[in-house]
């Protein structure tokens, strides 16, 4: 005879199976619907936000900015502080090439030590400017001024000591005019973006001058003009 003990055992042991399967399904549809309504939820810690970098209400590339900085908690960007990350991409556009130049065209080691400060600190630079112009909405150009433009053809015709002296000179007198722009931002601005780029920059400028002064090429002539340019007889 069939052993109905048995049977009713097992009968019972699958229904607890079911039983466990069907609790456990309800469970993980339950914390997905949870999870769902908690990042669409109004005031949720999970709501979702936009990511790092995408346009948000309020800012306008190229616009005057203010938008920007007061999203990003930073303060507002100023004509002047515009103006300065313009300058610093400028001064890499031409410079580098510069530097590169000393490298081959130079007849001084101190002209060619030069000419790598400049290429390690503009390459630095350059992206800095790039990311920071970016999150605070600022046009940058793509090349250096027509004036800078010349000074690079003039480099690129010298070789030797014609090149070195005109390229001491040449960097000197565009560090120091840049250097007092530096000194200006970095005191008067309210945006943590720009001061904090003004920091970097017054470093690596510093630092170029320095190098540019260590090859002895340098004429007290174009320190004077730099004098003159940034503080103008009254």
């Amino acid at each position: 005879m069939p052993d109905h003990r048995g049977m009713t055992a097992k009968v019972r042991a699958r229904t607890l199976l079911v039983v466990v399967a069907t609790l456990a399904v309800v469970g993980v549809g339950s914390v997905m619907v949870f999870k769902a309504s908690a990042q669409t939820a109004p005031g949720s810690t999970q709501a979702q936000v936009p990511a790092y970098g995408h346009d948000m209400p309020g800012m306008q590339r190229g616009s005057a900015a203010e938008g920007a900085g007061d999203i990003a908690g930073a303060g507002p960007v100023t004509e002047l502080d515009k103006t300065f990350l313009v300058k610093v991409r400028q001064a890499g556009l031409w410079e580098m090439p510069a530097g590169e130049l000393a490298q081959t065209h130079a007849s001084s080691d101190a002209v060619k030590r030069a000419g790598l400060h400049l290429l390690d600190g503009h390459s630095h630079l350059d992206q800095l400017v790039r990311e920071d112009a970016k999150m605070l909405g600022v046009r940058l150009p793509d090349q250096a001024s027509a004036e800078q433009q010349g000074w690079v053809r003039r480099l690129t015709a010298a070789q030797g000591l014609e090149f070195d002296k005109l390229f001491a000179n040449l960097l000197r007198a565009s560090h120091g005019k840049i250097f007092a722009t530096i000194a200006e931002v970095r005191a008067g601005t309210r945006n943590d973006v720009i001061r904090r780029h003004a920091t970097e920059a017054n470093q690596t400028v510093l630092d170029h001058m320095t190098v540019l002064e260590d090859t002895g090429l340098v004429d007290p002539k174009t320190i004077d003009d730099v004098a003159k340019a940034v503080n103008p007889p009254k």
